[in-house]
């Protein structure tokens, strides 16, 4: 009779939960399957259960469609026709092309691209990196989804450190703001549901009714990218009406005058006009806020992804302080735990071996690196140019903004390109090479979380399928083929782990790759209940919350908090809202994670197709009518999906739900073919939703 056992597992995506699995597997040996896999009840904040993706893995495992092989392009790029190779084969065509174009070029012409396909910290931010490094490639700055938030966070807060997730359970008053817990977090909403039932209100922020405003006491449809604004302005009422603490400001914060001269500027009536909403909600709202504790913010990346991004997420990040909400546990903000882990990352990543000088290249500006040139069209000035591409955990022909360009880049004859995909995406389309990767059930990893406190261990449950390898097994074996010899290129995945894991720190006391192996999931060191700036404590320089950041000034950048408009908006670029006057949002869909899950039969069934949802006053004037195809554009691009009328976006705002692969999409297009490569004000990040439209109907009902 064949055993049946239970492997401790972790969910590898891009989500906060970071849910703990059990994976019950039939048999032993290479022969043995994966039969079930659900939510570990062990681990207090996944609560045995899975969001409605994860749940469906085995689907994605065992997918006939994956890459199982290692291939080689046949036709043109694009074309995604390919031969098989053996692994000698590709791994030999790999490292001969590279040293030949190093020879010519030097080593930066090859540029790695990856982001978080996978969070494990081996699979996704280990070998790699110190292949790379070794190697002396260009460095690839990972901007795409959170730098602008955390940038704004530190420099107020310190680092991303916040309300532990259990603790939501017992806040009396929770802001949902730019976050949609439902859809993207939902064993958070858990404890906000708890808290509900012990009679908190909740109050969602968002230009849209996600099914978290839905379920909320209140929704505030805000004009996106003026989240800034609506918090200076409920700091200018809290502190007019004297409600703030004056007791937690006078010894925790630093620049409490400074930042009260600053909201002279933002009174409730300046700033209604340019949120969208009346003076009363505002000032309604900063009332609520100031005289109700613990009062607990989720604010999530969302709202940073424009021009001012990180000052928005800077302002709401002095709220707390400014109410004494941090005195509670379940007061305070939560954007991120992830600064919370005192992890070794030099020992795992070894930037020593950068070499100096080395360039780094902005991913979200992959579109101009490939091509050399700016969105104007200009030289972009990447010299050497960028000739070797290597992409994985991640999807660049689908994520990456200003799609048109990007594959106009991809389809370069002389750029060489090798992605490790688990599947044939819209970016192996364009491979030069094609390898088989691995997934979680797979390979060994740890996942350091960003919504709870516990490190995750993830034991291979499955020997791999085909002949699809773990990244760390692809670099160790393109070291080899290089001709290194450094030892620190050949550790093995426990060798890995062990490294991270080295560090003298309370927080990771009794806290080694033994326990986790043996116990799955170890929660850090902390106390319980966890208040980590109940008494100030912050991790910025001056020890406060720093409304005035001296960090800032010395980098040229405006020291307080302040409100930096989008760079497409009605009201800050006139012109151009004249000729494309939608602002255009593209949160995650509720069955994809970016683009991870789109291939997915099962769940994308339940998605349908690509849509834009717009508001039937935006819609009647351009003859648009529900259910109609409609094309969306603007000078930078444009794609083809059904239009959904609908009362849950306010008046002046799209919403097109992403990311769906160019292959799923009517026209092989997809939102960032209208999405720009602009940076944010803090953290150089990616302005997704910046961006201007239009809409018309393709085709005119008579």
């Amino acid at each position: 009779m064949k055993a049946l056992n239970v492997i401790h597992a972790a969910c590898p995506h891009d989500c906060p939960d970071t849910c703990a699995i059990a994976v019950t597997v039939d048999g032993n040996g290479p022969e043995r399957r994966a039969i079930k896999v659900e939510g570990s009840a062990e681990h207090a904040d996944t609560a045995g259960f899975l969001c409605a993706k994860v749940s469906k893995y085995l689907e994605r495992v065992y997918d006939p469609r994956r890459v199982l092989y290692p291939l080689r392009r046949i036709g043109q790029k694009g074309e995604a026709k390919f031969a098989r190779i053996t692994w000698d084969e590709a791994i030999a065509d790999i490292t001969s092309r590279w040293k030949t174009l190093i020879e010519r070029y030097g080593p930066t012409c090859i540029l790695p691209y990856s982001y978080a396909g996978t969070m494990g910290l081996v699979q996704g931010q280990g070998m790699d990196r110190r292949f790379f490094h070794y190697l002396g490639a260009s460095q690839l700055a990972r901007t795409i989804c959170a730098t602008a938030g955390a940038a704004g966070y530190k420099a107020t807060i310190g680092a991303s450190i916040g309300i532990e997730a259990r603790h939501f359970a017992e806040a009396k008053l929770i802001l949902i703001w730019g976050s949609n817990p439902v859809t993207s977090n939902v064993h958070l909403w858990r404890y906000v549901l708890e808290a509900k039932k012990r009679g908190a209100r909740v109050v969602t922020i968002d230009p849209y009714r996600t099914r978290t405003a839905a379920a909320s006491d209140e929704h505030l449809a805000i004009i996106p990218g003026t989240d800034a604004a609506l918090a200076l302005a409920m700091m200018r009422v809290i502190v007019d009406a004297g409600w703030h603490d004056t007791d937690y400001v006078d010894r925790y914060t630093l620049g409490f005058d400074a930042l009260r001269e600053r909201l002279e500027s933002y009174a409730p009536s300046t700033v209604a006009p340019i949120v969208g909403l009346d003076e009363a909600a505002i000032v309604r709202l900063a009332r609520e806020y100031a005289q109700t504790q613990p009062s607990a913010i989720r604010v999530n990346y969302g709202l940073q992804r424009h021009a001012g991004g990180g000052m928005a997420v800077r302002a709401i990040a002095c709220l707390p302080a400014l109410v004494g909400a941090w005195r509670h546990p379940a007061g305070g903000i939560l954007l991120s735990t992830s600064g919370t882990f005192p992890l070794n990352y030099a020992a795992l990543e070894r930037p020593d071996w950068i070499p100096p000088g080395t360039r780094t290249i902005n991913m979200t500006r992959l579109g101009e690196a490939l091509t050399n040139r700016d969105e104007a069209g200009r030289p972009a000035g990447f010299d050497p140019p960028v000739m070797g591409l290597y992409v994985y955990n991640s999807n660049p022909a689908a994520i990456a903004p200003d799609q048109n360009q990007v594959l106009a880049g991809l389809r370069r004859e002389d750029l060489f390109t090798v992605v490790h995909e688990q599947f044939f995406t819209d970016t192996t389309d364009y491979a030069d090479i094609v390898l088989p990767a691995t997934t979680q059930l797979e390979h060994m990893d740890i996942v350091k979380p960003y919504g709870h406190l516990s490190l995750m261990f993830n034991e291979p449950a499955i020997a791999p399928l085909g002949e699809a390898k773990s990244n760390s097994d692809v670099f160790r074996l393109l070291a080899q083929a290089m001709g290194y010899e450094e030892p620190a290129l050949y550790e093995s995945d426990e060798q890995l782990i062990r490294a991270v894991l080295d560090v003298r720190h309370p927080w990771m006391e009794g806290i080694t790759f033994e326990r986790l192996r043996a116990e799955g999931h170890v929660r850090l060191n902390v106390p319980t209940p966890f208040a980590p700036f109940a008494e100030g404590g912050f991790f910025t320089p001056s020890g406060k919350c720093e409304f005035y950041s001296e960090s800032l000034s010395r980098q040229g950048l405006d020291p307080l908090p302040t409100y930096l408009p989008p760079r497409e908006n009605r009201l800050s670029n006139p012109e151009r809202a004249a000729i494309y006057p939608l602002a255009l949002i593209s949160p995650p869909a509720h069955n994809f994670l970016n683009s991870t899950f789109v291939n997915q039969d099962s769940l994308r069934r339940v998605e349908k197709e690509p849509i834009v949802e717009l508001h039937p006053t935006d819609a009647l004037p351009r003859g648009i009518l529900d259910g109609q195809m409609v094309r969306v554009f603007n000078d930078r691009g444009e794609f083809q999906v059904r239009a959904r009328l609908s009362e849950r976006i306010r008046p002046g705002v799209a919403y097109a739900p992403g990311i769906w692969w160019a292959k799923f999409s009517p026209d092989g297009r997809n939102v960032n073919a209208v999405t720009g490569q602009a940076l944010t004000d803090l953290g150089a990040g990616a302005t997704f939703y910046d961006a201007l439209v239009d809409i018309e109907p393709l085709e005119r009902c008579p």
